[in-house]
């Protein structure tokens, strides 16, 4: 009987073969905390009477939502963090010296590799499924128990087979086709599942188009996303120091999926999710037809803060100016994007059209800060949840687009078609 990618991970960690549905005790090779999340996880840790992590290199903390901090509370709280990693002499902690977003910054470093087995208390630790990994959110005391043994419990997930074929056209990127798949199944329709992309499509696919699919399979309700390796991954591995040795699996030909969904990615427009859930997708035609004024611009998060994203807002907007009734806000994913995108002139083609550049958070993202949106606002934005209230105020709006979309609107003060 064949077997999925996502099974042949769990086969390979526990020993024997496995079949979706399974309970099973995997080891995990990466834990992620982050600042809001990891103090939790501290405490549980230290509550059990433990005294060592079980596999010091297999945990990392990235402060990123509120760092620098923003207020007394933020502060103190990356403290729990920081005291914990010098305690610990942890290897793999990133404060304000190296900072990025964590799924932006771990990929960056090598420290999530392909055939791993990953969790994070944050939701879109799936982003990390772009390598051909199984990567997961879970809880913050799931996390302290895997500090504490090195693994955890998993129910082997099924999956759906997400065929991806035809070339994108200009400006119809990964963003644009995981909006499409949430906007045909809906937020839940992938409820613990594994969403596998596949298909001839797959090919013209760059990394940050892949991690930006992955990402947002949770706003399916997915427990994961996964793309196979190929030439793709392994030219995007190539300049890293793994942390590990890659574990390449495919799946068989006969593996057995609960659903196959087929979108053609040529005829593919666009895609807009409007207020208040990503899967209320509908093409950039018909949001350009509706004339939705927008009053900020957000370009960043862990979706699509990536140099793809920069390079082609700096495309769009360069020799324009920025509406004078928007605020366009650009966020790096990592130090290292911010440090190559001002190489590349496109820091300077942003900030001459009228953008501010901050430093990598997920700040605006939950709208904790940097880019909060006040009463009655509207939002184009890069980011990966449009819920009531989620960037800001409860009568804000925001809609979810690509880079390229939210470039073009912040010109034009309207939600507009980049092509």
């Amino acid at each position: 009987m064949g077997q999925t990618i996502t099974e042949k991970i769990f086969s390979e960690h526990v020993g024997k073969k496995v079949y979706a549905g399974e309970i099973v005790r995997s080891p995990i090779d990466m834990v992620i905390g982050n600042d809001i999340t990891t103090p939790i996880s501290i405490k549980a840790f230290e509550e059990s009477g433990a005294k060592e992590l079980a596999n010091p290199d297999g945990f990392s903390i990235v402060l990123d939502h509120f760092i620098p901090a923003k207020d007394i509370a933020s502060a103190n709280q990356a403290r729990i963090s920081r005291d914990f990693a010098k305690k610990h002499k942890l290897k793999n902690f990133f404060d304000e010296k190296d900072m990025g977003i964590e799924h932006a910054l771990l990929p960056e470093k090598g420290l999530v590799v392909v055939g791993d087995v990953i969790i994070g208390a944050d939701s879109h630790t799936c982003t990390h499924g772009a390598l051909g990994a199984f990567a997961t959110g879970m809880g913050s005391t799931d996390l302290a128990f895997a500090m504490i043994t090195g693994g955890n419990w998993f129910k082997v997930p099924e999956s759906i087979k997400v065929n991806l074929s035809g070339k994108p056209g200009k400006c119809t990127t990964g963003k644009d086709i995981i909006l499409e798949i949430i906007r045909m199944i809906g937020v839940d329709g992938a409820l613990y599942k594994t969403l596998e992309f596949t298909g001839s499509t797959i090919e013209h696919l760059t990394m940050d188009d892949r991690f930006s699919m992955c990402n947002m399979a949770i706003e399916a309700g997915a427990k994961s996303g996964i793309v196979a390796y190929d030439a793709i991954t392994k030219e995007f591995l190539t300049d890293k120091e793994l942390a590990r040795e890659p574990k390449i699996h495919y799946s068989d030909a006969d593996a057995t999926y609960c659903m196959e969904l087929n979108i053609e990615v040529d005829k593919l427009d666009p895609v807009i999710a409007y207020p208040f859930l990503p899967s209320n997708g509908h093409s950039v035609v018909q949001a350009v037809a509706d004339k939705i004024k927008v009053d900020q611009a957000f370009i960043g998060s862990c979706t699509n803060g990536r140099l793809a994203d920069l390079a082609v807002a700096a495309e769009i907007l360069k020799d324009k100016k920025v509406h004078e009734d928007v605020r366009l806000i650009v966020t790096p994913g990592t130090q290292k994007i911010l440090r190559e995108a001002t190489k590349l002139g496109y820091i300077d083609i942003i900030v001459d059209a009228g953008g501010v550049v901050s430093n990598p958070t997920c700040g605006a993202c939950l709208g904790g800060y940097m880019g909060i949106l006040g009463d009655g606002e509207v939002a184009i934005s890069t980011t990966n949840r449009n819920f009531v209230g989620r960037m800001g105020s409860r009568s804000s709006k925001v809609y979810l687009a690509s880079s390229a979309v939210a470039a073009a609107s912040a010109i034009t003060g309207y939600i507009t078609d980049p092509r």
